[in-house]
């Protein structure tokens, strides 16, 4: 039997709950502001409720920023899927305290009259905040962690593997109703006393709110310096790893925000200050064996990041249209970054035994397209490879766009120009390759391909007549074409066929596009036709009695750690096949370049070598 306040009233509503705030809304509407300008309490809840939402996520955002603050960082793994999950619902605790704060408008009807400053009333709360309430909150904390109450209400909010501003909020309903009460006395008391402002509930809710978001956040932010030159300060402030160290060892650091409690009840870790100098002073960046170096496809798809919005990374980005008022903000921050750009490091995970990290370039799609942005994106990927030449990375595998043929030969141009480098550059094109080959259904005769002079359309076209499956290769050039067909064995060269039309394709269901398609195109294609794709970004879906897939992806191992980022449009946990295709070439410890053209004897050899490393077709 479940124990009573152990779970949220409004659980099986998932996103529904907000609908909860509907009677305060009807209430702030009901009090008619806008006739006044004057807010009434009803307003104050919803502004602050907002305000501590907006504390939480930024924070979150902030210490997702990894380029800033990786070396900071308290617990080394990443947060995976299933930490996001099950911190989804971390904002429960408002919605019941906008409704205990809407009660509380009964006991002090007069508070729409509120003063809005009241210095009495701030140095009134701090004063029963530093007495009581830290004594409350230690007492019943220290209660939380005993058998019975840990293991039916404290359990779910040590469940969490690397702690963040998130988990703050964390918890069951009877957790966050003594925090309620912790909070409340300070209030409650300095309006009792004829102290209470406006300011007060803001400054101090806020405040308090603040202060947990920090502790939970993973990324230590408070100096070093400021304990050595104020050593009384130790007992009177905690820090993030202060409290990481609790969620770690459980038996220790009970207190809210002041450590002279656990001094006096004898439950401070005595490794707290320790542990603490140690984050501070570390400048040594854990080194990758792996680097992705990806980059942005447009605006919109910007926000979908870590750093951004978590829980929108942690699904397969779509255009969400709540996210379009952000668009000025990301058009912004994509010019920043196109003046005053570097690389970031936006995302890491673990598997087998080696760190595996996303690097960004700060270039947006369409910026790969403009003749001019040519040299400027080509630095960026050379700065990328000489940081990680520097740094001791294996192999940097690069993305769609950062390998363009047009843009520097799939890489091999930085390899030529730095033959001494000892990171290998990958372009993973032979894994895309040996993807979209085993998709194909068993007994095809004939396929259709587009972008057939490509780097890719070439090994594929080259792969398919060893099979002896005939291949429409969709071409203008028919010296490019040649040049390929004569690098097929002669008794094989039939099997290559130039087409310069797509009407040649209309009796074919198997299409392999390397080049965009339209509506116009599409229409050719029978009823049934499946479209094979390798085309950045992707065709549009225009036929409902086609199939299409989605670019070649592959599901990483299922021993992979601290994976918490969708990559792009791909499901949770998947990647495309050049970012694995690099991850194959790490984890076999190859020591070749893969850049230029792709050896078509090479595409089952890292077949095998994905399979036989738990990756699998998506």
């Amino acid at each position: 039997m479940t124990a009573p306040l152990s779970s949220w009233p409004w659980d099986n509503l998932g996103s529904f709950k907000y609908v909860l705030y509907g009677p305060l809304l009807a209430k702030a509407a009901q009090s008619r502001p806008w006739e006044n300008l004057t807010p009434t309490w009803w307003i104050h809840i919803l502004t602050i409720c907002a305000l501590r939402a907006i504390i939480c996520t930024s924070w979150c955002s902030f210490c997702n920023l990894l380029f800033l603050t990786r070396n900071r960082r308290i617990i080394k793994d990443g947060v995976d899927f299933k930490q996001i999950d099950k911190e989804w619902h971390w904002d429960n605790f408002l919605i019941m305290q906008a409704f205990i704060a809407g009660g509380a408008y009964y006991l002090f009807p007069s508070a729409n009259n509120l003063p809005v400053w009241n210095a009495k009333g701030l140095i009134t709360a701090f004063l029963l905040h530093a007495t009581v309430s830290e004594t409350l909150y230690y007492l019943s904390h220290r209660l939380l962690h005993t058998d019975f109450f840990f293991r039916h209400y404290h359990s779910v909010h040590h469940s969490v593997p690397v702690p963040q501003s998130y988990t703050a909020g964390l918890g069951t309903p009877l957790e966050h109703l003594i925090l309620t009460v912790v909070m409340g006395i300070p209030l409650a008391g300095s309006f009792l006393a004829g102290h209470g402002s406006v300011a007060l509930v803001y400054v101090y809710l806020l405040t308090f709110d603040f202060l947990r978001t920090i502790f939970h956040g993973n990324v230590e932010i408070i100096p070093d310096w400021l304990f050595q030159s104020l050593p009384v300060l130790r007992h009177l402030l905690a820090t993030p790893t202060y409290h990481t160290l609790h969620h770690k060892e459980k038996t220790t650091n009970f207190c809210l925000f002041m450590p002279v409690y656990d001094l006096m009840g004898g439950t401070q870790n005595p490794k707290s200050w320790d542990e603490h100098r140690s984050i501070c002073q570390s400048k040594n960046e854990e080194v990758p064996g792996f680097v992705f170096l990806l980059h942005v496809v447009d605006v919109v798809s910007s926000m979908h990041a870590p750093f951004v919005f978590r829980s929108y990374a942690s699904y397969p980005y779509t255009t969400n249209f709540l996210l379009l008022p952000f668009w000025p903000v990301a058009f912004s921050v994509m010019v920043a970054m196109w003046v005053f750009s570097k690389i970031f490091l936006v995302s890491f995970y673990k598997l087998r035994g080696g760190l595996h990290q996303i690097w960004l370039v700060p270039r947006f799609g369409f910026q790969y397209f403009l003749p001019f942005a040519k040299d400027g994106i080509n630095k960026h990927i050379e700065l990328a490879i000489m940081r990680a030449d520097k740094l001791g990375v294996k192999v940097l595998s690069l993305a769609a766009l950062n390998k363009n043929e047009s843009l520097n030969g799939g890489g091999i141009l930085f390899v030529n120009k730095h033959p001494e480098l000892r990171v290998r550059v990958v372009h993973g094109n032979t894994l895309t390759a040996a993807v979209i080959l085993n998709e194909l259904p068993k007994g095809v005769t004939e396929v259709f391909l587009t972008g057939a002079t490509s780097k890719l359309g070439r090994a594929i076209a080259l792969y398919l007549s060893r099979k002896k499956i005939r291949v429409l290769m969709l071409t203008m050039s028919a010296e490019r074409f040649q040049k390929i067909q004569k690098e097929a064995p002669p008794e094989l060269q039939h099997y290559l066929v130039q087409v310069t039309k797509y009407q040649a394709a209309r009796n074919c269901k198997t299409w392999i596009v390397g080049k965009w398609l339209g509506y116009k195109e599409q229409q050719w294609a029978p009823p049934g036709t499946h479209f094979h794709q390798f085309v950045v970004p992707p065709i549009f879906g225009f036929r409902r009695d086609c199939t299409y897939g989605k670019l070649a992806a592959v599901r990483l191992p299922d021993d992979v750690q601290g994976l918490g980022m969708c990559e792009y449009t791909l499901d949770r946990g998947v990647v495309h096949a050049c970012h694995a295709g690099g991850v194959v070439h790490f984890l076999e410890g190859w020591n070749h370049h893969e850049v230029g053209a792709i050896d078509v004897d090479r595409i089952d050899v890292v077949w095998e070598a994905a399979l036989r490393h738990g990756l699998r077709p998506a």
